[in-house]
């Protein structure tokens, strides 16, 4: 994945601590994907799925950091390499959060079942914003492995089309409540499962700025509109 090193014990480190992280993004993916079907089949099992699955992937953000601060303790990097495990410990903790939101989506996913409400409110725009959310993890993580900018620059535009979704959502919502007071307890775990639809997608477009931060050193936060629209439309 890196650029090749003086050392090759330093650069096997670095493809393992890489690998790792493309697996936790794997089980990350994978709870996010078996969150929505609960949620769009109602289905319990999936749910406690997802649940039993949180743990693992806290256990594997401790690990994986620790690998990064043992090679920055034994092998002191400098330049891109330095820039990469940083990356990577900030890409592990926006990986563990999206999990944090795939177990808030099946806990909400319950409660709504238990609601007769629950079963009738149509939420298509969450399938919409899950099936979005899901394929943009799967391209960052593809844009992490390949450290490819151009497609890090498109991910970070395209995650506007998941808010889009949200902010309609939002706005069906609140009519429903309004034309049915008794839809407002399930409603509100809808919302609350959008917004973490929402704040998966968010996640996603964060590691695909790091992206950017390792190749090209700049926060992206520094570069402007203009740039990020050159990079991607140079794919």
């Amino acid at each position: 994945m890196s650029d090749k090193h003086l050392s090759s014990q330093f650069d096997s480190d670095l493809n393992q601590v890489c690998s790792r992280v493309l697996e936790m993004g794997g089980l990350v993916e994978s709870q996010i994907v078996n969150a929505m079907q609960a949620l769009n089949n109602f289905d319990r099992g999936l749910i406690e799925t997802v649940r039993a699955q949180e743990h693992k992937l806290n256990a594997m953000e401790i690990e994986i950091d620790e690998e990064c601060s043992n090679i920055i303790a034994r092998r002191q990097p400098a330049a891109r390499d330095l820039r990469l495990l940083m990356a990577i410990s900030k890409t592990i903790t926006n990986l563990e959060r999206a999990g944090d939101e795939a177990e808030k989506i099946a806990k909400r996913t319950g409660r709504i079942m238990d609601d007769a409400a629950g079963h009738s409110l149509n939420h298509s725009e969450i399938k919409i914003a899950g099936d979005m959310a899901v394929a943009l993890l799967r391209r960052t993580l593809d844009a992490f492995a390949r450290l490819d900018v151009a497609e890090a620059a498109e991910i970070v535009r395209d995650d506007k089309a998941i808010d889009d979704e949200f902010r309609a959502f939002v706005r069906k919502l609140v009519t429903y409540m309004m034309e049915d007071p008794r839809t407002i307890s399930v409603g509100l775990d809808f919302l609350f499962i959008a917004k973490a639809v929402e704040r998966i997608g968010d996640h996603a477009k964060n590691i695909a700025e790091f992206v950017i931060y390792i190749v090209r050193g700049t926060d992206v936060r520094h570069v402007s509109q203009e740039d990020l629209e050159r990079e991607a439309l140079g794919k």
